[in-house]
């Protein structure tokens, strides 16, 4: 049985409008609204067809049909027709990028926001990690007499922070110059540049810290090692209640407790890392609460090795045009904009 013209019109037709409304398509519908040439009979035997062929469904013996994820899959690759950005929406993605640069973990969760807005799916995004992640600023502050908080700037533009407890503190005077020497010291280093010759000249020069020197050294690499692993930004985890597919109380507390999970999400984005965007359709994810949604992935680069991913994830109905569109709009503002970031921590 061959997938002539006819078929795809029909298939598109049903998939196009189950998209739009989430309900079962019938050949009557089709008929109406698509003005293919031909009866509602005609378009039966066809339907009969592709549900034989494993592209559409028939989710109850009086409805009509809807797609499966083999004609998802036919229509990602084959039949989806290219959809541009508004000009408004355009702009909107400029603008997220360009008036949140200066700090770059800030800058994801906007753009986490911005995406779960014009799509009014699940937004994910990794943060670009490298494992040369090197020290721009070091700050240390007081904040009570038993602890200090540590703030550390990163070359990437990323702000980590960390609250070092101990017993007493020293004045205010002693920290800010502590810190300031710690500056002098690492600033450009990495992880493994801190070594014992490191050490040993910081024991030497502030000597007269010793009772806290270790504390703020501990900190700084617990803050450093924490700054290359993967940390996540979500946004739109509740327009998953807007789909009618998780109507079902079972089914959404399912996919919400799944969201929850770093690991499964970080597994989940890392499936997309490769330099083309990713579609998985429903039984391909290999999560079983997310059987019923797509996930489509987009990596971001900042540089040569540092990358990170943008994850949509939707229902198998989403509108798989204008996700792709949105994803390749806002991967093309932001790493024009990590360019220009990088290309300028080289030069100072």
């Amino acid at each position: 049985m061959s997938l002539n013209d006819r078929k795809i019109q029909i298939l598109q037709a049903i998939i196009n409008d189950y998209i739009e409304t989430a309900e079962p398509v019938g050949s009557r519908t089709i008929a109406k609204k698509y003005n293919l040439g031909i009866s509602s009979a005609t378009i039966r035997n066809e339907m009969s067809d592709l549900e034989e062929m494993g592209f559409i469904i028939q989710p109850h013996a009086s409805s009509g049909r809807i797609p499966s994820d083999l004609g998802y899959r036919l229509y990602v690759d084959h039949l989806m027709q290219k959809k541009e950005l508004s000009p408004e929406e355009e702009q909107y993605l400029q603008n997220v990028v360009n008036r949140n640069v200066g700090q770059i973990d800030y800058l994801l969760e906007e753009m986490a926001k911005a995406l779960s807005l014009l799509t009014n799916y699940t937004t994910i995004i990794s943060e670009p990690v490298s494992q040369t992640t090197r020290i721009k600023q070091i700050r240390l502050l007081p904040l009570d007499e038993g602890s200090i908080l540590l703030v550390i700037a990163t070359e990437d533009n990323f702000i980590k922070n960390h609250v070092i407890k101990m017993g007493s503190v020293p004045n205010e005077e002693v920290i800010l110059r502590m810190g300031m020497y710690l500056n002098h010291v690492l600033q450009g280093y990495t992880i493994a540049d801190i070594d014992a010759n490191v050490v040993r000249r910081l024991q030497r020069e502030l000597a007269e810290y010793s009772g806290i020197l270790p504390h703020i050294l501990k900190a700084i690499e617990k803050t450093m090692r924490a700054a290359e692993k993967v940390h996540l930004h979500m946004s739109g985890t509740n327009n998953i209640l807007a789909c009618p597919e998780f109507s079902d109380i079972q089914k959404a507390k399912s996919l919400f407790q799944t969201l929850e999970e770093k690991d499964v999400l970080v597994t989940l984005l890392e499936s997309g890392k490769s330099d083309d965007m990713q579609i998985l359709i429903g039984s391909e994810n290999q999560v079983q609460s997310m059987k019923d949604c797509s996930v489509i992935t987009a990596t971001y680069k900042m540089g040569d090795n540092t990358r990170g991913t943008i994850g949509i994830v939707g229902p198998t109905r989403m509108d798989y045009s204008q996700v792709v569109s949105v994803l390749n709009g806002m991967v093309s503002n932001i790493e024009k904009v990590l360019k220009n970031l990088a290309d300028g921590n080289k030069k100072t």
